[in-house]
């Protein structure tokens, strides 16, 4: 059996799961644990479970907050400006760490160094001191952009835009469970005998010490590749240290990658926006209880449990019959509905109604993250972190701007804001009409005519003849040949060559 130029020398590694050339896996199968591929997921999706947890550990306990440290509805809207805020930049740094040092170290890194914020959470006493650790707190959602990087790593093109929205949509559930987490975690202190000030403090120990069981988790069972962790493959020579400036250059070059970024901000951005205002707006615009309005707005986000999941399904079998442009198309598609159910949501003035179309605003605008993340893997290979990077923190860019223009003070009401909310998902969706590759074409048009583009071509093309020379490009030619699949399926059966590397159990 012929092995991969990458572990030249060594015995060919045994895998649970059939693997591609590149020692991804071909198959994804959700309840196995499996060493690395499952394994990897399981510890991706729960650590990004714990950060989501965290810092949005306090809107669902926002009504009594507020009443302790006398916060106005000014000092709440820049509080959870700030907790998405510090991620823009943090998920840019977080894609190019994972290009250099691997996702594993990544992300273990910056979950312990925020943990310590959630902690002080307990010890605000200012609108002042709430802010700050709401904003670094936020800085752990960057373990988004591992989690991706980890999967795109892991797994094969046929499976990667179901591993990347099943990791990402199960790490989202943390914004749903934690509007029932604290509001039960705080009755119980309350019920032992804590007065109400106290009680909401002692709660923020639960998401703070999660967090940090998650990182000391992936430090001892994590692996950043298939074949090993970056530090020992770099070191036995079977992987090449990139270069950042070119990691970098690649990354922020492509087009394609700021387009996925303002898209992805009227999604995820969405997401981490509606998070952050749903409880207190079924609170005080239905006069609901706090447990019950904590109820309604965790329905939100436990819709991740299946929609963002059932992006990257969606997002695979249209690539599978279609390639790449059935992506790119049901991308869009999903991400406009979703801002159609948003601006309906808007308008409705009874509980019952508000309550069902924000279920299916919930449904649409999740799949939609899913959708993007089932093309973010193909933009570039050699810059696969920053891309995500990029992406990432597009979404946080989004939810930024939407809650400094929307929610923040009281220029605008809860309902106006959501209805402009979403007319901004409906228009910031149509530049997905512009993305095309050479290699497999667009939303309207099918692959270059001008002159032959490959896979290869297409890869190749982030490496200069001098680094070609060095072989440093091999794991590219490698993810080119994999990516054949993105042709769909009755363009990838005529011009499949006959030699190409099938599925196998290496």
């Amino acid at each position: 059996m012929e092995i991969s130029s990458a572990i030249t020398e060594t015995e060919p590694q045994k895998f649970a799961l059939p693997v591609d050339s590149e020692h991804k896996a071909t198959e994804f199968h959700l309840f196995s644990a499996a060493a690395p591929h499952m394994l990897a997921f399981h510890l991706s999706w729960i650590s990004f479970f714990s950060c989501f947890v965290s810092t949005f550990a306090a809107p669902p306990l926002l009504p009594i907050i507020r009443d302790n440290l006398n916060l106005t509805a000014t000092d709440i809207g820049n509080a959870g400006v700030a907790s998405v805020s510090g991620a823009v930049f943090a998920r840019i740094a977080m894609g190019t760490a994972c290009d250099l040092f691997g996702p594993r170290l990544a992300s273990a890194s910056l979950i312990l160094l925020t943990a310590p914020a959630v902690y002080f959470t307990s010890i605000a006493s200012s609108p002042i001191s709430f802010l700050l650790v709401r904003f670094f707190t936020g800085f752990s959602l960057a373990t988004f952009v591992s989690a991706q990087f980890w999967m795109s790593s892991m797994f094969s093109g046929p499976v990667v835009g179901t591993a990347n929205g099943v990791a990402a949509g199960w790490g989202n559930l943390g914004g749903g469970a934690t509007q029932l987490i604290m509001p039960l975690v705080f009755s119980l202190i309350r019920d032992i005998g804590a007065v109400k000030f106290t009680a909401w403090r002692i709660a923020f120990f639960i998401p703070a010490l999660f967090q940090t069981l998650s990182a000391f988790a992936i430090l001892i069972f994590g692996q950043d590749l298939p074949d090993g962790n970056y530090q020992r493959l770099q070191n036995s020579g079977n992987k090449q240290k990139n270069k950042f400036s070119r990691v970098f250059y690649h990354g922020i070059t492509n087009y394609r990658g700021w387009i996925l970024a303002l898209t992805y901000g009227y999604c995820f951005g969405v997401e981490l926006t509606v998070d952050n205002i749903i409880a207190e707006y079924f609170y005080d615009r239905f006069n609901l209880k706090l447990h019950t309005a904590g109820i309604i707005a965790a329905s939100f986000g436990l819709a991740n449990l299946v929609s963002r999941p059932a992006g990257g399904v969606l997002s695979d079998m249209m690539a599978k019959r279609f390639g790449m442009r059935g992506r790119l198309w049901a991308l869009w598609a999903v991400q406009t509905l979703g801002g159609v159910f948003c601006i309906i949501l808007g308008q409705v003035g009874s509980l019952t109604a508000s309550i069902v179309v924000m279920i299916v605003f919930s449904v649409f605008v999740q799949a939609a993250c899913g959708l993007t993340f089932g093309v973010v893997p193909f933009v570039s290979r050699r810059s696969l972190g920053v891309i995500s990077g990029m992406t990432g923190g597009g979404g946080n860019v989004g939810a930024v701007l939407t809650q400094l223009i929307f929610f923040k003070g009281s220029k605008y009401s809860k309902e106006t804001g959501i209805t402009l909310m979403g007319i901004m998902i409906v228009c910031c969706t149509l530049p997905i009409l512009l993305i095309y590759f050479p290699q497999w074409g667009g939303m309207f048009c099918g692959p270059s005519s001008e002159k032959i583009a490959t896979e290869e071509d297409y890869y190749l093309s982030e490496w200069s003849s001098k680094e070609q020379g060095k072989g440093l490009h091999q794991a590219s030619l490698k993810f080119a040949d994999n990516s054949r699949s993105e042709r769909g399926r009755r363009v990838h059966s005529q011009t499949l060559p006959s030699n190409a590397t099938p599925s196998a159990n290496v």
